[in-house]
């Protein structure tokens, strides 16, 4: 069996790498990555480490030669750039003659208002026209992307927000990535979408385990959103950027994140990692 993860230096994909090195052996793993020499450490660990452009097409042709079950981790990027990248990917993974493609989503992505949700829904549907097997991940949202608003924190800021009541599924990437791979390795799921959201909260909820965890209330601040777009400017988010930003609190507020499922725990074998016991952990990086 040859397995293929592209993203793969990249945090969730690196930590996807390591899952499945916990199962099988080097010599069945490769990888797809922009800059080969970035792979270096999975070179001498023995993994196939190859060149893997999303935007140059003979790249992947010869990134997937002999691929059974393959992962393609979403770009980076705007709409229209992901869309592109991730159509050359399907497309070269039917070219390829794969068995088996899994492909990182969002959460509820085709009945989504998120502003992120239309490459999801492009890609998923472009996987389901090939009629190849294959698994949806739809993750909620990473613990690590509140880093900024945690960090913010410990210097003393309140915890800004624009989301209001909205919920969200918050997780490590660690247990993403471990349930990632554990459907990349199995065969014997009996549904091919995962809605893969840890237990719901709201900002408050977050703001609240976090003055658990630092022993200290945090202050939270709830703003418009206009409001919210001069915060993240005064802590110097780039001009193109705060659409995004704000855009997601936006999404946030409007239930886009608010999934309710028992996926993660299914595929996991195990709950989602405690809100306060992420924290901890997360914190423990900085």
């Amino acid at each position: 069996m040859k397995y293929l993860v592209t993203g793969a230096t990249g945090k969730l994909g690196s930590k996807i790498v390591d899952e499945l090195l916990k199962s099988v052996p080097a010599s069945e793993l490769a990888v797809s990555v922009r800059h080969p020499e970035k792979a270096e450490a999975l070179k001498e660990k023995g993994v196939d480490v190859r060149h893997g452009d999303f935007d140059k097409l003979e790249t992947l042709d010869e990134a997937f030669k002999g691929v059974e079950r393959l992962l393609i981790i979403s770009t980076d990027g705007d709409n229209d750039t992901r869309i592109r990248q991730h159509a050359n990917a399907v497309e070269a993974a039917e070219r390829a003659g794969v068995s088996f493609i899994a492909y990182t989503s969002l959460a509820d992505a085709t009945d989504s208002q998120n502003l992120m949700a239309p490459p999801h829904v492009e890609t998923e549907g472009a996987i389901e026209r090939t009629g190849i097997p294959h698994a949806f991940l739809r993750n909620n949202w990473y613990l690590e992307n509140e880093l900024g608003s945690i960090q913010g924190v410990l210097a003393g800021a309140p915890w800004v927000t624009a989301a209001r009541d909205g919920k969200v599924g918050w997780a490590l990437q660690e247990d993403y990535a471990e349930a990632i791979a554990n459907v990349l390795l199995a065969d014997d799921f009996e549904q091919d979408i995962f809605e893969l959201s840890g237990p719901l909260h709201t900002q408050a909820e977050l703001v609240e385990v976090l003055s658990e965890v630092l022993g200290r209330e945090v202050a939270l601040q709830e703003v418009s959103l206009d409001a919210y777009a001069d915060v993240m400017r005064g802590a110097g988010v780039p001009e193109e950027a705060i659409p995004i930003v704000v855009g997601i609190q936006d999404s946030i507020r409007n239930g886009s994140l608010e999934v309710e499922s028992n996926d993660f725990e299914l595929v996991l074998g195990r709950p989602v990692t405690p809100l306060r016991e992420a924290l901890d952990k997360l914190i423990a990086t900085l």
